[in-house]
């Protein structure tokens, strides 16, 4: 199974890094490629592609900017954004949902879980645009809205799969071991976690994505008239039938990031649930068999 299991693993692999690849090149590199506006005149508005050295390959937009260039230009807000936020909302999540999970006692993890569920409470795109309509935050303030309005959820995840796993067996026999509670923490409960969070990572980022695009598209964290891939399919969606690249070209991207995400997320998933059988047995093999109720461990044949 573990040999047939491989090549999905690493077609997935493989493709997820393809689709991730346009995007991300786009967004990181496309500003230095871009190159120096061409002249704009109304005969150019919402254009098809032309011809010629100076070639427009996309068109113009609904105000005679270059389509292909914009897209150059209009990654970086979209994507850096998205990938900070997720990070952001990990960093958060991550050591509290594991606080409370090992921890012994109720008040702390009451202390902990509690005041996050008053902020689950709150849809996450009214939460961004209520604090948006008082600070008006630029990107790196949509970040840091975004990845909050994510932390409750995410720390509710990493808390219960962390409390599964913390209950385990083989956690109670590494206590009895002597194991720090850092060491079980960090050793057994991350790297079985691992698969899990992995699976949230891949939707959350997908999530993250649409939530930073969809405040951009109602202009939040970006100028109205910003080069940003959810601005362009904004702005000209009225001229859709008319010039539809400079709606479907952004709008593509946008999809392959979150295609190529998830599909890097699931070899993920493969490569932790057979990291996690191993992990497991070799568990075994260092607490050795189950004690019996006499107290002494059972000696099977």
């Amino acid at each position: 199974m573990s040999g047939a299991a491989q090549p999905g693993t690493r077609a997935r692999f493989v493709t997820g890094a393809l689709l991730l690849a346009l995007p991300f090149v786009l967004a990181l590199l496309g500003p230095l490629l871009a190159g120096e506006p061409a002249a704009r005149g109304a005969s150019f508005t919402l254009g098809g592609p032309s011809d010629g050295w100076a070639a427009q390959w996309f068109g113009t937009d609904f105000v005679g900017r270059d389509v292909w260039r914009q897209v150059l230009l209009g990654g970086r807000s979209v994507v850096l954004v998205a990938l900070a936020a997720t990070v952001l909302a990990y960093a958060v999540a991550l050591p509290v949902g594991f606080a409370a999970a090992l921890t012994r006692r109720t008040w702390p993890e009451e202390l902990l879980m509690r005041p996050l569920d008053v902020l689950l409470a709150v849809p996450s795109l009214l939460a961004v645009l209520l604090v948006a309509t008082v600070f008006a935050p630029g990107p790196v303030g949509l970040a840091v809205l975004v990845a909050v309005v994510n932390v409750p959820d995410a720390a509710r995840i990493v808390r219960s799969t962390a409390a599964e796993i913390a209950a385990r067996p083989a956690v109670e026999a590494l206590r009895m071991q002597g194991e720090s509670r850092r060491r079980i923490a960090m050793g057994y409960v991350g790297r079985s976690a691992l698969r899990t969070l992995a699976a949230d990572a891949g939707v959350r980022m997908t999530g993250v994505l649409y939530l930073v695009a969809t405040a951009a598209f109602l202009g939040v964290g970006v100028a109205p008239d910003a080069a940003d891939w959810a601005v362009m399919v904004d702005r000209n969606r009225t001229g859709l039938f008319v010039q539809p690249w400079a709606v479907v070209v952004p709008a593509l991207l946008i999809v392959l990031l979150s295609m190529g995400t998830n599909l890097l997320f699931d070899a993920a998933l493969q490569r932790g649930s057979r990291h996690t059988t191993r992990t497991e047995q070799h568990t075994k093999q260092r607490t050795g068999p189950p004690a019996e109720p006499g107290g002494r461990k059972g000696n099977r044949s």
